[in-house]
């Protein structure tokens, strides 16, 4: 009998008074801010850096710079294994809505934006560690990334996420310290200055696997570019505010986890080299503890292996050999 995934979306509203669930991944940005003594005002300052940002970029009609506020929703993905009880929490999500205090209205933004996911942990901290272990030179499995590409380009094309989005999902993350960037001419009026790589990255094919292409862009009053993973054609799909929204969001999430990189006190030139050794930057008024967030990173991934990936290695083996979209 063949075995099928489908999914299961749980939404939760992340604001003050949120509280990572069970089966939330304590090293996701959200839920990291989430923890300790400082957990509320660690959120209350995250989001109010969130809609400074947001209406320093929509600045049009908006003289005080207080038009719009963002809310934000967690979206919690459970993979249920056809023909078992079993499910797996598979993927985090955000997603956006635009308040505009203007007109009252309530515009949905971006999907995606954060990623979290297990076996993502899985693969970084287990599966390549363990291949590149006693080994005289650094090597990437052959296979590495392809169920992880699969079981999300599945999620995007079933019908839950069709059912919850109009649109496919944008991913917004930090640029690779390994690598150097170098500035195009190209301008784009919201995402700014678009930024070239000397060199694809391991992050650039894992989510290539993923079906996700990638473009730089460092938006204007930042400091170091973006890289925004994203289907079809991220400056045609996507309207400003919508783009704004997603800036706004990851921006801060980078300077509060980045800040090396993104809080950094002199913007990146015509040739950028990512330092998260450079002492030169702010740090924001957000408290939490980067060392236990590495060795979580760890944790999560042998969660992965043991509830999903050693239970179900044929099952999976088997699913995606066969997978086609």
């Amino acid at each position: 009998m063949k075995t099928d995934f489908n999914f299961t979306i749980k939404r939760i509203c992340l604001d003050e008074s949120y509280h990572p669930s069970n089966n939330t991944r304590i090293t996701t940005n959200f839920a990291n801010l989430a923890r300790g003594n400082s957990r509320q005002a660690n959120l209350r300052n995250a989001l109010r850096m969130i809609d400074n940002r947001f209406n320093t970029l929509a600045h049009w009609d908006n003289p005080n710079g207080d038009r719009y506020s963002l809310e934000l929703e967690i979206v919690s993905v459970a993979m249920d294994i056809v023909n078992s009880a079993d499910n797996f929490p598979s993927i985090e999500i955000l997603t956006t809505k635009i308040i505009d205090h203007k007109t009252n209205q309530c515009i949905d933004g971006i999907v995606g934006n954060n990623f979290s996911s297990y076996v993502r942990d899985y693969d970084f901290n287990v599966l390549l560690q363990d291949h590149n272990k006693h080994q005289p030179k650094f090597t990437i499995p052959d296979d590495f990334g392809e169920l992880h590409g699969k079981l999300f380009q599945h999620f995007v094309n079933s019908v839950a996420y069709k059912d919850n989005f109009n649109k496919p999902p944008v991913i917004c993350l930090s640029v690779s310290d390994n690598k150097t960037y170098h500035r195009s001419e190209n301008r784009h009026p919201v995402l700014g200055i678009e930024y070239q790589p000397n060199e694809t990255s391991l992050t650039e094919q894992y989510f290539k696997k993923m079906g996700l292409q990638v473009r730089y862009f460092m938006p204007l009053d930042s400091v170091a570019p973006l890289a925004f993973y994203f289907f079809g054609d991220l400056l045609a799909d996507y309207s400003n505010l919508e783009l704004i929204s997603t800036i706004s969001t990851m921006e801060t999430f980078q300077k509060i986890y980045r800040p090396e990189i993104y809080n950094a006190n002199a913007a990146a030139g015509n040739l950028y080299q990512p330092n998260l050794k450079h002492q030169d930057h702010s740090l924001t008024q957000i408290v939490y503890d980067r060392e236990e967030r590495n060795q979580l990173g760890v944790m999560q991934g042998k969660f992965a292996e043991e509830k999903f990936i050693k239970p179900y290695q044929s099952v999976l083996e088997q699913w995606s050999a066969d997978f086609a979209l």
